[in-house]
């Protein structure tokens, strides 16, 4: 049994590192330093998946049967890897664009 406080840390701390990365992939990308800013990404999505992974375990855990209390740090855990997950869609965006722009 997956401890709820502990998992939602570890869904919290993966989906922030994963952010954290994608910016700093952007701003690599904003530099001209497109391979820098495609392996930034790479390493965002190994936080992702780890987040999304927990994320994956609560459900399971829960079974559709309500087990899992739903708590304010529970939405706030959500709404961080949800975030996470736009920020990674957008750069790769963005990061393309500034591919095309540079040749």
């Amino acid at each position: 049994m997956i401890e709820l406080e502990e998992a939602v840390m570890e869904i919290i701390v993966n989906a922030g590192q994963s952010r954290s990365l994608c910016f700093e992939a952007l701003r690599a990308a904003r530099a001209g330093n497109l391979d820098e800013a495609r392996q930034l990404l790479k390493e965002a999505d190994g936080y992702s998946r780890q987040a999304h992974h927990m994320q994956t375990k609560l459900i399971e855990q829960d079974a559709g049967e309500a087990r899992q209390p739903m708590t304010l740090i529970m939405v706030h855990a959500q709404d961080h890897l949800m975030t996470s997950l736009l920020a990674r869609e957008l750069s790769e965006e963005i990061i393309q664009l500034h591919t095309l722009y540079q040749q």
